[in-house]
């Protein structure tokens, strides 16, 4: 049940609201200054958002807000994030990208921010007390500013669903996107999207068309495939089809591409970190090329122990940024060890899109570990056959030693002869 005494204390109180525009923080920034007194801050970082963010500090403006601060974070969110991640391999329970996840420390930082500079002792956000962005929110302002208190108000208003925001917005002449026919909870930037509530939150039923947000569904994409050439240069994308471009452009491009060949849907049952299952919907047409190109390179240029080693080590770094813990020193740490794999992390790869799918087409490095004349079974081959046998007779040792210890090893049933 919600607890509005878990908001006490806050008459008068300068807030810093991370400002989406969306249902939860417009119902926020209204109801904090009604039920409190609260003077409010808004802070709305872009970080690839297409549409929300238009006219976001005018909204800002409309519902009383004190100051509101509209901050171009793209770059940053690209270089500083999502590459990181794309270094890593980084990809949660094997298969989501990590948009919302990874942006939510950087707007954590913008918050913290722009509420030293408004001398504000209190910062909010419009998470709820059963999803992960409440952690991420939480755990990267004090990370950061351990003196700032946090609130999130969605964990203790009266407001019981989305459909009594979305009468309240009504109610007060505020506008919003979501309505009680349309009721997604949409989370988008550069590197993906985000799509629950609604019909979504049955999992036995399929997504309808009208929740995809950036790809086309891969029955409606071109009967011709279409073709894109990724360079890397020590793990980060730099350039697409020979020419190069920052990683904003880059994966904005990817984004449109990708999108119309319906690349990067996801329907995802997936591990909250609060101990729940949730079904998300996902769209990342960009980065699921990325990582997909990025990791084929890996195949060809890391040995065999790197591989393997980087291959676990991605799990541990996509559960670090999903649970909220960017600022910790264990991501730091991890981020020496990619960065030390990626040294030879180049190279070009051709990528095939068709009706949903992507095929690897050529992988090419000046680092390339694959060896033709080692690989071949033609007359080209140089690989030492002979000395194959005493390397088994080494590797099986063990298993052989094994076998001499067992003094009367069970032959199976099936092998004892049947008598006459």
């Amino acid at each position: 049940m919600n607890n509005t005494s878990g908001l006490s204390g806050l008459q008068g109180a300068r807030i810093a609201l991370a400002f989406s525009g969306g249902l939860d923080t417009s119902v926020i920034a209204s109801w904090l200054q009604e039920e409190f007194g609260a003077e409010i801050v808004t802070v709305s970082g872009d970080l690839g958002q297409e549409k929300e963010l238009r006219g976001i500090n005018e909204k800002a403006y409309q519902l009383g807000a004190k100051a509101a601060y509209h901050v171009d974070l793209k770059q940053q969110f690209i270089d500083d994030f999502a590459f990181k991640a794309l270094k890593a391999g980084a990809l949660y329970e094997g298969a989501y990208p990590l948009a919302t996840a990874l942006g939510r420390p950087l707007l954590a930082k913008t918050l913290v921010e722009v509420a030293r500079k408004e001398e504000c002792t209190v910062v909010a956000h419009g998470c709820t007390g059963k999803g992960n962005d409440q952690v991420r929110f939480d755990a990267g302002v004090w990370a950061l500013a351990p003196d700032l208190r946090v609130i999130a108000p969605v964990r203790h208003w009266p407001f019981h669903s989305r459909e009594e925001e979305i009468a309240y917005c009504a109610e007060r002449g505020i506008p919003v996107q979501a309505t009680k026919a349309n009721p997604y909870s949409i989370d988008e930037n550069l590197w993906g999207t985000s799509i629950e509530c609604g019909v979504l939150e049955d999992p036995t039923v399929a997504p309808p068309e009208d929740a995809y947000q950036r790809t086309v569904s891969p029955e409606a994409a071109p009967n011709k495939p279409e073709q894109v050439a990724i360079t890397f240069k020590h793990g980060v994308p730099v350039a697409l089809n020979d020419k190069g471009m920052n990683g904003v452009e880059l994966v904005r491009t990817l984004n449109h591409t990708a999108g119309a060949h319906g690349i990067g849907r996801l329907d995802m049952i997936e591990n909250r970190l609060v101990g729940i299952k949730s079904r998300e919907i996902y769209e990342a047409p960009g980065a699921s090329l990325l990582h997909f190109a990025h990791q084929e390179l890996e195949r060809i240029t890391l040995d065999k122990w790197t591989a393997h080693a980087k291959a676990k080590l991605a799990e541990d770094y996509a559960d670090i940024v999903y649970n909220g813990l960017w600022f910790s020193p264990l991501r730091k740490a991890l981020d020496a060890f990619v960065d030390e794999t990626q040294k030879r992390v180049s190279g070009t790869v051709v990528v095939k899109m068709y009706k949903g799918t992507l095929s690897i087409l050529s992988r090419t490095s000046p680092f390339s570990l694959y060896d033709k004349a080692l690989a071949s079974y033609t007359a080209e081959d140089t690989f030492d056959h002979s000395a194959g046998e005493g390397f088994s007779k080494i590797f099986a040792l063990p298993l052989k030693t094994l076998a001499k210890t067992e003094e009367h090893p069970k032959i199976p049933q099936t092998l004892v002869p049947s008598e006459a």
